[in-house]
């Protein structure tokens, strides 16, 4: 009877509990495995989706906050080559033309300024908003200008609008982007401007034959294109959460991260520490001080912020960076180049060249890190800045000396698009608490545009006094001095969070000595380790006793 019993049950197979353990129980394990094999496999795609739908919209955000920076390359470039027949048109004397070219970069640290104290108002989308309209009043009055007087009147707006815009991109960007690629996105405005430029080269060249009371107008027409993408871009791109978290509206920040975040975890590591930063938890009693009232008379840690952003802003511009772009046609022209169309075209190699290798510092940028990208930007500078000189002075208006003028100019702003062009604005984000974030940011694109404004304002002048290849050996030395500077005051920032690089400014050798620090805690862990073994041996002994 037992055994038809287990019969009935099976294939007479018992386990230790009385139950059998037939085909059917069989099955049913391996239905459970495969379930949950299924199960892992289907979050594990999800996650995935999650990480590829984050990413993109992550790059969207970036692309379009950059949107304004093509309105300051554009300028610049297409200025470089209009500014030949605005001069033929309207019968402006060279320093007028000076100053037409150099007063935007001069203006535009007023919109820097305000920028600043604008976004902490408003917010960081809406004051790109406001950068772009402002921009675009001013390119519009350019463009119908039957004056000297008129035209500068439309200048000083668009330097107010790109003021505005060079200021609040890398820090927005900056505030949205993941940890592991905000040094490729913050650079995104770099790139753009470089676009911009290549654009307005583009443009110059291809409306050049038209006759020169109409040309330059319809090149400066063309700037106000953009206008209808940023008004687009408005509609897609998020408020900055750190704002968000500043104006107490967290759930709202917490919104932004978990699109802008892979995962729910790293979410709410993300607010916790801008809450920190921001003085909105308990965790920390910030003393209360007006931001410009810390900035003025800076803590030793903001000082020393204050000097790297402040200080790489200004080194980026008095390498002599425009002068190379704005004046590029009379550069070529003294080198030997003859005839607008040529000069025209030689300028547009060099747009090339800037905007393919700002791409490369894109990839490079997180992967290698901030200061051996500046390292080697500086020192090609320097190289390229001194052959242009020695080019320009020695050989002469030859087949040679053109060659090579045009290999230097290419080189110069080759490298400095892999390094200090983009990793300017980058630093200049990344270092700065949050409280003071947007307004420091602003006073480093303020110096960066006063630098800008007074190189382009005075080279043609000084190029008069000391010959264009004397202007460029001084070119060549202040780069030579921005080397020794990144290797004094510029740390690694790489790989650390917003928070994080706050906390290696509190003190001056914290940064230099967090290798050290790091053998230190490998050296306690082993310390430890021995002294546990230590003390197992002495119980073990006093068992044997």
């Amino acid at each position: 009877m037992g055994l038809a019993a287990v019969q009935e049950n099976g294939n007479g197979d018992m386990g230790l509990s009385g139950l059998p353990l037939g085909r059917k129980n069989k099955y049913r394990r391996m239905n459970s495995e495969l379930t949950e094999d299924y199960d892992d496999a289907s979050h594990q795609q999800h996650q995935e989706d999650r990480n590829k739908s984050t990413r993109k919209y992550v790059l969207a955000c970036a692309v379009f906050a950059s949107l304004n920076s093509v309105l300051l390359g554009y300028d610049v470039g297409v200025m470089s080559g209009a500014i030949i027949f605005i001069q033929e048109d309207l019968k402006i004397t060279e320093v007028q033309e000076e100053v037409l070219v150099g007063i935007l970069s001069i203006v535009s640290l007023f919109g820097s300024l305000a920028g600043g104290r604008t976004s902490d108002a408003i917010g960081r989308k809406w004051t790109m908003a406001l950068a772009a309209v402002i921009f675009q009043i001013g390119a519009v009055i350019m463009t119908l200008s039957p004056s000297f007087e008129v035209l500068m009147i439309g200048r000083l707006l668009a330097g107010i609008g790109i003021g505005f815009g060079v200021m609040i991109a890398p820090v927005y960007i900056a505030e949205i982007s993941p940890t592991i690629a905000r040094g490729s996105l913050t650079s995104f405005p770099e790139v753009f401007i470089n676009f911009g430029i290549l654009l307005g080269y583009v443009s110059n060249y291809a409306f050049s034959g038209l006759p020169a009371h109409i040309n330059w107008r319809i090149m400066l027409a063309v700037g106000i294109l953009p206008s209808v993408f940023i008004g687009f871009a408005l509609f897609v791109i998020p408020e900055s959460p750190r704002w968000l978290v500043i104006q107490n509206r967290v759930e709202e920040a917490r919104s932004v991260l978990q699109k802008t975040n892979d995962n729910e975890n790293e979410v709410e590591e993300r607010l916790a520490e801008i809450q920190l930063a921001a003085g909105t938890a308990d965790v920390e009693n910030h003393e209360e001080k007006a931001v410009w009232r810390e900035l003025l008379s800076p803590s030793p840690s903001v000082c020393r912020m204050l000097v790297t952003g402040f200080g790489i802003q200004c080194f980026q511009q008095i390498t002599g960076i425009d002068a190379t772009v704005y004046y590029s046609p009379e550069i070529f022209e003294d080198a030997g180049v003859e005839g607008n169309t040529n000069l025209l075209a030689a300028t547009v190699a060099v747009g090339v060249t800037k905007t393919a290798f700002i791409l490369v510092a894109i990839f490079l940028i997180d992967k290698l890190g901030r200061k051996p990208l500046l390292y080697v930007s500086t020192i090609g500078m320097t190289i390229c800045l001194f052959s242009l000189g020695l080019s320009l002075s020695l050989l002469g208006q030859g087949q040679v000396g053109i060659a090579l003028s045009i290999l230097s100019v290419c080189g110069n702003v080759a490298f400095f698009s892999v390094g200090i062009g983009p990793i300017c604005w980058v630093l200049t984000t990344e270092i700065f608490p949050l409280r003071l974030r947007s307004q420091a940011a602003a006073l480093g694109a303020v110096g960066n545009r006063v630098c800008s404004g007074l190189v382009a304002m005075s080279f043609l002048s000084v190029s008069r006094a000391i010959s264009v290849a004397g202007v460029f050996f001084i070119f060549s030395a202040i780069s030579a001095l921005a080397v020794l500077f990144v290797y004094t005051f510029v740390p690694e920032t790489k790989g650390k969070s917003l928070e994080q690089i706050e906390l290696l400014f509190k003190d001056k050798h914290e940064w230099q000595g967090s290798e050290v620090e790091m053998g230190d805690a490998e050296n306690l862990v082993q310390k430890v380790q021995g002294s546990e073994v230590e003390m197992g041996d002495a119980e073990n002994l006093v068992q044997k006793e």
